[in-house]
């Protein structure tokens, strides 16, 4: 069974204000190109479809676009919801879809029921685990309790309840979208911190011969069974390393997994340039990014006048500026920006606290409300997307 695993499509989402449609729209006519090319028997697309519960119109569009070219290719294609779809509104018309062999998997009650697919070695079946809300489904699955590895490990009994009862040789594959221990984040994805706590083990899918998964943005291998294929395209500056593919993957009869990258079109490269602006402007061997979409951070002491400008001169594509004076290490003026590097909203939370102290931080109960606060929002936000 050849496999063309992609993820995080984010439809209708733009770049620093720039819009990404027809980019978007590239990437799918690659994506149904290779489908013909590679002669792929099923496409697996792991969440984030959308980039909001509520799609502009013109993504809808190109949504509905690729729906039909793929069912025109013949190749089946399985989707789950991510934690950006609005479940709800992706799965209308599901069961119509279905009979073009566009198979949407958007509610956790069908975690254990697979698409059955059949190559000539006999079944694969694919489950897919839309992207889990431990505070919203916790109930139905019967979790002991509301977090990330609890859900999905109800969930993958499911999955293990129903293979158990197939034919011996049956294959699995499942989709989910998630944060696995191992895997390298980006600035873009949305935060999934449930408890403090965002990862889970990839213990919690042992047994499946291959797992697609979605909601990291870089192409990545957990292990040789359980991958990310990253989004197609990059959605912040932190992803200007990244090599954006799909994963084109091979199961064969024994549950033997081959598989390799194909390139997805790079409609602009990223640079991050960092110096002072005098340096940036005038140095040589800068000359490669003049074409690139640039996120720079000036080091000047002092903020040089009309640095967009100036910028924008030589490097025309410019679309973010940052300031990070250089300053003596011992400096206690250190940039707003460095100083939350790396941190997530709790530990900005609780420095703020300290700051308003005079240093003092957060004590065990103030700290366990914050995640409280913190858990609530982020709760309430994806009932207002299952609910519209």
């Amino acid at each position: 069974m050849r496999m063309l695993h992609t993820s995080d499509w984010h439809l209708g989402r733009s770049f620093h204000r720039v819009s990404l449609l027809e980019a978007q729209a590239a990437y799918l006519d690659h994506l149904v190109a290779a489908v013909r090319e590679h002669e792929v028997d099923v496409v697996l697309v792991a969440g984030d479809i959308y980039d909001r519960a509520v799609p502009p119109l013109t993504a809808v569009e190109l949504f509905d676009t690729a729906l039909h070219r793929l069912a025109d290719a013949g190749v089946p294609t399985v989707m789950i919801s991510g934690n950006h779809d609005s479940g709800r509104r992706l799965g209308v018309a599901a069961g119509l879809i279905e009979r073009a062999g566009i198979h949407l998997r958007t509610d956790p009650a069908g975690a254990g029921t697979p698409v059955l697919l059949a190559d000539p070695h006999g079944d694969v079946a694919f489950y897919g685990l839309p992207y889990l809300e431990p505070a919203l489904v916790r109930d139905q699955f019967g979790a002991d309790r509301a977090g990330h590895e609890s859900v999905l490990t109800a969930a993958m009994a499911r999955v293990r309840a129903d293979l158990a009862g197939r034919p011996p040789g049956t294959r699995s594959v499942v989709l989910a979208h998630a944060f696995v221990a191992g895997g390298a984040p980006s600035d873009s994805e949305r935060d999934i911190t449930v408890g403090g706590v965002a990862a889970v083990p990839s213990g919690v899918f042992d047994g499946v011969d291959y797992v697609a998964l979605g909601h990291l943005h870089g192409s990545q291998a957990i292990t040789e069974r359980i991958r990310y294929s990253g989004s197609p395209l990059a959605y912040s500056f932190s992803e200007a390393g990244h090599r954006k593919t799909m994963w084109l993957v091979d199961l064969d009869g024994d549950g033997t997994v081959r598989a390799e990258r194909i390139d997805c079109p790079v409609p602009r490269p990223l640079a991050r340039l960092r110096g002072g602006l005098d340096d940036l402007l005038g140095d040589p061997a800068l000359d490669r990014h003049e074409d690139a979409w640039v996120e720079a951070t000036l080091t000047d002491p002092v903020r040089p006048a009309d640095p967009m400008a100036r910028l924008t001169e030589r490097f025309p594509h410019t679309l973010s500026l940052l300031f990070d004076p250089e300053r003596p290490d011992d400096e206690t003026g250190a940039s707003y920006a460095r100083r939350l590097r790396d941190r997530d909203d709790q530990q900005v939370a609780e420095d703020f606290v300290a700051h308003v102290r005079g240093g003092a931080g957060p004590d065990d109960q103030e700290r366990a409300a914050l995640l409280r606060a913190f858990d609530d929002v982020r709760v309430d936000m994806a009932r207002r997307e299952v609910t519209g």
